[in-house]
């Protein structure tokens, strides 16, 4: 594989990969929120799962999200 066309699969990649991560604020109903307020909840999120309670938030947040793929909600 050429080295111009290993850049445009990871442009590809990550494209995609920012994609789903915009899908994932719009369906947690955020899409409409101010960017910074979007980029506060993750920095918050991002400390919790940091926190001592870490493993203990990961898990509450996981079947959280792991329910809304199921149900939508």
């Amino acid at each position: 594989m050429s080295l111009a066309r290993t850049r445009e699969q990871l442009r590809k990649e990550d494209t995609r990969h920012k994609i789903e991560l915009g899908g994932l604020v719009i369906k947690a109903g955020l899409g409409d929120e101010d960017k910074a307020v979007i980029l506060g909840a993750l920095l918050e999120a991002a400390d919790a799962l940091q926190s001592p309670n870490g493993s203990a938030e990961r898990r509450r947040l996981l079947e959280t999200g792991k329910r809304a793929f199921t149900t939508g909600e």
